[in-house]
């Protein structure tokens, strides 16, 4: 047996074959998982929980058949998909948790969270962060019409980063500061981190002030292919996954 880690899939209705990937995952190496965690960025761009879209009900619908099965599912929300809210996880059967958290993960504390957070060197991102996550702004973006919320979405996946492959440069400023990984690591009390958000899966050694050990895993984005984590007793390991082939994609 086995837990699971996903971050960064970025489904959309543009990229039909990372849908297909996904619920293939489902069905397949994560249907024996003891737990799955989902660690932000499921989706591209999420406007609300009453997104009554064929593509919105399809991925509520591939998780329900998921969590029906008795697998605990928990998700932490990433930059691209905050909206996501307690109607969804009721129709899902998934369970919300803090950024970050700390789950025990077979006798080891181990903080999880998207990784946005550790990113403290893209300033105007930080400011923009703090500023969207705000409840009143979010109550109020969820209180347009869907119809308006549909087109901002659209738009938002039309111009989006993640529709290609992010530049070196663009990985760079969006990349973990070690300060702050370290401060993660001392206020949380613990000796693993996994996250998500920078695109740049590995496992990275490290130690604190005191020449503790401490490890870091970052987990890969589905662009170009799947990338999980599998964690058992025994091991960690960073796995992919080739996409399927192309099909027909909606816009």
């Amino acid at each position: 047996m086995a837990t699971w880690f996903i971050a960064d899939l970025h489904l959309s209705p543009a990229r039909p074959d990372i849908v297909q990937l996904f619920c293939d995952f489902l069905r397949d190496e994560a249907r024996a998982a003891d737990q799955l965690f989902i660690l932000g960025d499921l989706f591209d761009a999420w406007i609300g929980d009453d997104d009554n879209s064929s593509f919105a009900q399809q991925i509520q619908a591939e998780l329900k058949r998921y969590t029906e099965h008795g697998i605990p599912t928990y998700f932490i929300a990433g930059n691209r998909d905050f909206a996501i809210g307690e109607r969804f996880a009721k129709q899902t059967g998934i369970e919300i948790l803090p950024d970050p958290a700390v789950i025990e993960l077979y006798g080891t504390p181990t903080l999880i969270l998207h990784g946005d957070l550790l990113c403290t060197d893209d300033h105007s991102y930080q400011r923009l962060r703090r500023w969207i996550r705000k409840p009143w702004l979010l109550r109020g973006l969820l209180a347009l019409p869907l119809s308006w919320r549909m087109r901002i979405a659209k738009k938002l996946r039309q111009s989006s980063k993640t529709q290609k492959p992010l530049s070196e440069q663009e990985l760079r400023i969006m990349d973990a500061n070690p300060q702050t990984v370290q401060d993660y690591f001392a206020q949380y009390g613990v000796q693993r981190m996994i996250h998500g958000h920078t695109h740049r899966p590995a496992v990275h050694q490290l130690s604190d002030q005191s020449g503790q050990s401490l490890t870091r895993i970052v987990l890969g984005d589905w662009y170009t292919q799947g990338s999980m984590l599998k964690v058992t007793h025994e091991q960690q390991q960073l796995m992919q996954r080739p996409l399927p082939a192309a099909v027909p994609s909606e816009i």
